[in-house]
């Protein structure tokens, strides 16, 4: 039932944020267009300005929204149910900024009519690099202590800044990625909503695949393994496909902090820790979420999406902190 509601909410999401922005567009003229182009309603008649901001301004932002959405919040559950901790999230551990670093390096050497398409490949690689080197730094010989691969993905993390302020010292044209890296959707479009969109469900559908391995290695790495799990596999397939899906979400919209980290959390609450229905209600409350706040990004002018993401994300953050002093 929960999933029926948020598929409820998901569709009434794409048509209220449709309608929001400096020119609101009424939402039963959002559903006539869209019932015309699906050929589920006859002889509807829109304004054309109506059909132009429609179809070539806002429902590019809203798709590609819910792809990145639906993105980072499958990272984040990823990594949250691979180490077992509610903090770990793929910025906090440094794949985001990896995949940064990559879609900046494709920026600054690449001709702007390859970028586009070469971005996500530059972004995978340097996630890539990025997630095996924190990896390999935490390992103490086949295990990762959860806290020494997070103080390890900060750490990382901080370098990766420093490297992204260099290329932007060296850079040409530092507004364009200046503005990049604070995230947003102004530059949303149908092409790369097309090559997102098969990406990111292809990953999504692999990394589904290993939810019940995920619910036995809750219960512990050795009842695991007594249940024919190779973890140790498991972890490295897992954190490839985390790399990938994170990097196919930044290489379009930039640093969206904080979503892979809250979105998995609340939706546990709502649906419990089992992973064949945390891992799908996590990637359409992340879809739904980005949406809305791309939508208030556009009440306030054109504000970063990264910055209200990180009004709400940050203050959670140090909610999760607090909990875990107390545990202890």
């Amino acid at each position: 039932m929960v999933m029926v509601y948020l598929i409820a909410i998901l569709s009434f999401t794409i048509v209220l944020t449709t309608a929001i922005g400096p020119v609101y567009v009424p939402p039963l003229e959002i559903v006539s267009l869209l019932g015309n182009k699906l050929h589920l309603l006859e002889n509807a008649s829109i304004p054309q300005k109506y059909e132009v901001i429609i179809l070539q301004i806002r429902l590019p932002r809203i798709f590609l929204g819910l792809l990145v959405g639906l993105s980072l919040a499958t990272a984040g559950t990823t990594l949250q149910g691979l180490f077992k901790n509610p903090m770990a999230d793929p910025y906090i551990i440094g794949i985001a900024s990896g995949a940064a670093v990559g879609a900046v390096f494709s920026m600054l050497i690449l001709p702007s009519f390859l970028f586009i398409y070469t971005r996500p490949f530059m972004a995978f690689l340097g996630a890539m690099f990025t997630t095996f080197l924190v990896y390999n730094i935490a390992r103490v010989g086949r295990r990762i202590p959860v806290d020494t691969l997070l103080l390890t993905g900060i750490a990382i993390s901080l370098f990766l800044g420093a490297v992204l302020s260099f290329m932007m010292f060296v850079a040409e044209d530092l507004h364009s990625i200046f503005f990049w890296l604070m995230g947003g959707f102004w530059l949303a479009n149908w092409t790369q909503v097309k090559i997102s969109i098969l990406p990111v469900f292809f990953s999504f559908f692999l990394i589904y695949i290993f939810a019940k391995d995920l619910n036995a290695m809750l219960l512990g790495e050795e009842s695991a393994q007594t249940l024919g799990i190779n973890v140790e596999n498991v972890k490295k397939i897992l954190l490839v496909f985390a790399a990938f899906i994170t990097a196919i979400a930044v290489s379009f919209v930039g640093t969206i902090g904080f979503v892979g980290l809250i979105i998995p959390h609340i939706t546990r609450i709502l649906v419990g820790p089992d992973h064949r229905i945390l891992f799908p209600a996590s990637a359409l409350v992340g879809g739904i979420f980005l949406m809305w706040t791309d939508a208030l990004a556009r009440l306030l002018g054109e504000m970063p999406v990264g910055i209200i993401t990180a009004f709400f994300g940050a203050p959670f953050f140090i909610y999760l902190l607090r909990e875990r002093k107390g545990k202890k």
